[in-house]
């Protein structure tokens, strides 16, 4: 802040410090931008204004100015399955440009990002990569569980009722219970979808304290961990530890490596390479078979299996997985984190409290990780797919295809009965630039699950699915029809072949005929306006992170 504030030549700057209210004494602090994703249309941000609040007490406490500032927010599940999905992804990058331009135009001296679901976490830290000041991450935490039927459910589970009821098998009432329960409280949804992933992820980078991800939203301990935040910031700026000097190649290993055990979002994969890139560090979708063969699954939590993010606290949380992960030598223990100590001094003596929670390594879920990248004919670039959340009926599976242009025309065709075991259902021009937006299909793959027939019919999109998802969803299928890639000459009827254990992903014709349609086929276009018209221009492939000028 000394450009800024100090010196005769900075008096007018500090006039309007003082238009401020601010006094001299707090002029003479650290400057400390806060960045609030606080609103009041997110659930997972309607508590967030708490946690700023405990944050500016942490910064005041270790002796800093606290400053806070906005950064937006879009809630994935009220813009799921209509235009608004179209404007998920696309914030990210609104999200670090914002930022970025609030903190250079202010001169801050470091930062605390406080975000909560799913665009806001990788959105803050492509910003904090590419501003390099000491910066530290506090999530409003995740959901509590809700119960219905003496079961705990979360929203994947009001997604799937809703199949449930267009297939008869639920009641209005029924539904309507649904309704009332699944989401309780405030915060993140309450499984291992992309928001608490990426939260989760922070700790494992190195950015965040622990608790971070796991936490629940409603618990007194998160107001002390935002605090404990602020003071920690105060001490990564005395020592000048900075986030590049934390998120280095290792880390993301680390993180790469915890991804696979805690069988995370498939979004992990899109936000951790644009991540890595505003670091200056490029990460490749083969990296992940490679981290997927030597990672053992240790996690099935919602919508994978019937635990949630509050079981995963009580069990240990992240740190818990990395030490059971350690025991294997998998991680690299010494990386710098937010505290100022290595991962190995941060995770010594994070016990594993509950087995069936956090499997331990001698007896995981499955000795491979839990996402795959699948190549093939169909996806020379890649496709992406939660391999922990699916049945093992469907592993490995072949079937006619059914073609649909977008989303919207592929659930009408599932509501209308037209989807029939053994099908696999392609959703073209939905990527990053289709789409635009790489829209998540979680409507259509929750209505295949309620039908009961996700042990019986696969999903593939040039989308993307979200965290929420589970079966035989493969998503990011790259390139993407609007790039030419071949998911846009499949035709109704082709036989597709998915095998997950061998990551490939196939359409059964010969090359001379693929060649043949490739050389014909001209992809369709959309008229487009807007923020919207300028990011299908400039982004690239969903294969490497959707990254806005590649």
């Amino acid at each position: 802040m000394e450009s800024v504030i100090k010196g005769a030549g900075n008096a007018p700057h500090r006039s309007l410090y003082h238009a401020l209210g601010m006094t001299n004494e707090e002029l003479d602090k650290p400057m400390i931008g806060i960045v609030s994703s606080y609103n009041e249309i997110v659930p997972g941000h309607m508590n967030l204004d708490k946690i700023v609040e405990a944050v500016r007490m942490g910064v005041a406490m270790a002796g800093g100015n606290p400053v806070v500032f906005p950064a937006i927010a879009v809630c994935d599940g009220i813009a799921m399955g209509h235009v608004g999905m179209k404007y998920s992804l696309v914030t990210r990058d609104l999200i670090a440009d914002s930022t970025e331009a609030m903190a250079l135009a202010h001169g801050f001296d470091a930062l605390v990002m406080v975000p909560n679901c799913d665009k806001n976490v990788p959105g803050l830290l492509m910003a904090a990569a590419r501003l390099n000041i000491p910066t530290v991450f506090v999530s409003g935490g995740p959901m509590l569980a809700g119960r219905v039927g003496g079961k705990k459910r979360s929203l994947s589970s009001m997604f799937e009722a809703v199949g449930q009821y267009n297939a008869g098998n639920l009641s209005d009432e029924g539904l309507e219970e649904f309704e009332c329960k699944v989401c309780p409280t405030c915060g993140s949804c309450s499984g291992m979808y992309t928001a608490n992933s990426m939260n989760c992820l922070t700790e494992a980078l190195g950015m965040g304290l622990r608790g971070n991800g796991t936490i629940p939203a409603v618990y007194s301990a998160r107001i002390e961990l935002a605090k404990h935040a602020g003071m920690a910031v105060m001490e990564m700026l005395r020592r000048n530890i900075r986030p590049r000097d934390i998120m280095t190649k290792e880390a993301f290993d680390n993180a790469l490596t915890v991804d696979m055990a805690l069988g995370c979002s498939t979004n992990s994969m899109l936000h951790l390479p644009a991540i890595a890139h505003e670091c200056g560090i490029e990460i490749n979708l083969d990296i992940a078979n490679g981290m997927s063969a030597k990672t053992p699954n240790l996690c099935h939590l919602a919508p994978a299996g019937p635990t949630y993010m509050e079981d995963l606290n009580e069990a240990g949380g992240v740190y818990a997985v990395m030490n059971e992960l350690n025991k294997l030598d998998l991680l690299h223990t010494d990386c710098i984190t937010v505290t100022g100590k290595t991962v190995g001094e941060n995770i010594k003596g994070c016990v594993n409290l509950d087995p069936q929670v956090i499997r331990p390594v001698e007896d995981p879920y499955s000795k491979t990780g839990g996402i795959a990248v699948l190549r093939g004919n169909l996806a020379p670039d890649g496709g992406v797919v939660k391999r922990s959340a699916v049945a093992p009926e469907m592993l490995v599976h072949e079937g006619p295809a059914k073609v649909f242009e977008s989303e919207e025309e592929a659930q009408a065709a599932i509501n209308a009965g037209k989807i029939v075991a053994g099908d696999v259902v392609v959703i073209r021009y939905e990527g990053p630039k289709g789409g635009p937006g790489m829209r998540e299909m979680l409507n259509p793959t929750s209505a295949i699950m309620g039908m009961g027939l996700g042990t019986s019919v696969a999903l593939i999109t040039d989308g993307r699915f979200s965290g929420a998802t589970r079966g035989a969803c493969i998503g990011r299928v790259s390139p993407e029809a609007a790039s030419g890639g071949p998911i846009g000459v499949v035709r109704d009827g082709d036989i597709i072949s998915i095998n997950i254990p061998e990551n490939k992903l196939e359409i059964k014709i010969s090359d001379r005929e693929l060649a043949e349609r490739m050389a014909s086929f001209t992809p369709k276009t959309k008229e487009l306006s807007g923020y919207l018209k300028r990011y299908a221009a400039m982004v690239s492939s969903g294969a490497t992170g959707a990254i806005i000028n590649k």
